[in-house]
């Protein structure tokens, strides 16, 4: 009798998503004998939401007859060569979007990593936001110009804003959403948001939870509105130029979900008025961002290369994830992490 096989495609270019070996031997401990794992050596695409392409060949080989992938989303390749075999498919991104339509209609489950990027996101969000309400972005520029700038901060033109003073508005309570939400009522702040299902709530003392349709109500009254949503049919351009149009006077955008949610030309036209006190970007409509963009060396823009969920306690919480989901999937019981694939996340 041939052995079940669990195929690893997470060969990254990028050391900080390449699975390390101690991590394979954890995934190949939590399968116990009867199994073979495949280790794909081929650089896996792990940008975005992973599933670009075809695959590589190795992959594609190592698909045929795999009872199990772990990638970084599901390679049309891949999907195509396992679909006779494949009865589970784990993703190391959060976004899944491009791997939706390549199982649905069959039995595969997908999985994918919610939640697992949650922290280090959530930490960002907060360091983005004390960025800019503690005039640590003009300290910067005016240290570049060698400028002693006292007056810039004492002559009251753009206020000098504590943590607790601000109303945090979350777009998309999920896993990010929420590690946001307590950290920013950790310190003072009045958090309120929208989700897909708002009587699902969010943390302690939010102050309200609403539908995507309050989207312009949670604008009205948030100095800093966090996108944190997943890209959907229902949240693609939802932050468009009537809803930014509603943020206060000096508010702050931070976008950590995907670029594809917010107007980004609205987004500038607001800037340049001084409507807005600044936005933290880490995703762009067009990744990387393009040379010459007004972003690049705009002085209320904080660019990030699409790295807020870069950390050293990545590959812990992912094989932890990966681990205990081996289990329920040996014990038949429900996977964690499951796609809707009708929601699409």
């Amino acid at each position: 009798m041939s052995a079940r096989r669990l195929v690893i495609d997470l060969a990254s270019p990028r050391a900080a998503w390449r699975i390390p070996k101690s991590r394979v031997v954890e995934i190949r401990n939590a399968l116990g004998a009867g199994w073979d794992v495949a280790e794909i050596a081929a650089p896996a695409v792990s940008d975005g939401d992973g599933a670009y392409g075809s695959g590589s060949p190795e992959a594609i080989a190592a698909a045929r007859g795999a009872e199990i992938y772990v990638g970084y989303g599901l390679p049309k390749g891949v999907a195509e060569a396992g679909r006779a075999t494949l009865r589970w498919v784990h993703s190391g991104t959060a976004g899944i979007g491009g791997s939706v339509p390549l199982v649905a209609g069959t039995s595969i489950v997908l999985t994918n990593s919610a939640g697992v990027h949650a922290e280090p996101m959530a930490d960002w969000v907060i360091a983005a936001i004390g960025y800019f309400i503690r005039g640590i972005d003009r300290m910067v520029s005016a240290q570049r110009q060698g400028r002693w700038a006292k007056e810039e901060f004492t002559d009251g033109a753009i206020p000098m804003r504590e943590f607790r003073d601000l109303r945090l508005g979350v777009f998309g309570l999920g896993g990010i959403g929420h590690a946001v939400a307590r950290r920013a009522l950790a310190l003072g702040m009045s958090v309120s948001g929208v989700r897909r299902h708002p009587e699902k709530g969010g943390p302690p003392r939010v102050s309200w939870v609403g539908g995507l349709s309050d989207l312009p109500k949670l604008a009205s009254g948030s100095d800093v509105l966090v996108i944190a949503a997943p890209h959907t049919n229902a949240t693609a351009a939802a932050v468009n130029r009537a809803v930014l149009e509603r943020l206060p006077q000096h508010a702050i955008v931070v976008n950590v979900s995907r670029g594809s949610l917010l107007d980004e030309h609205a987004l500038l036209a607001l800037l340049e008025q001084r409507r807005l006190q600044g936005a933290a970007l880490d995703v762009f409509g067009t990744e990387p961002l393009p040379a010459g963009h007004p972003f690049w060396r705009h002085p209320r823009v904080l660019v990030a290369p699409h790295v807020s969920a870069v950390t050293t306690g990545f590959w812990a919480r992912e094989t932890a994830l990966i681990v205990e989901n081996i289990k329920r999937y040996l014990e038949g019981a429900p996977l964690t992490n499951v796609v809707d694939l009708e929601a699409g996340y």
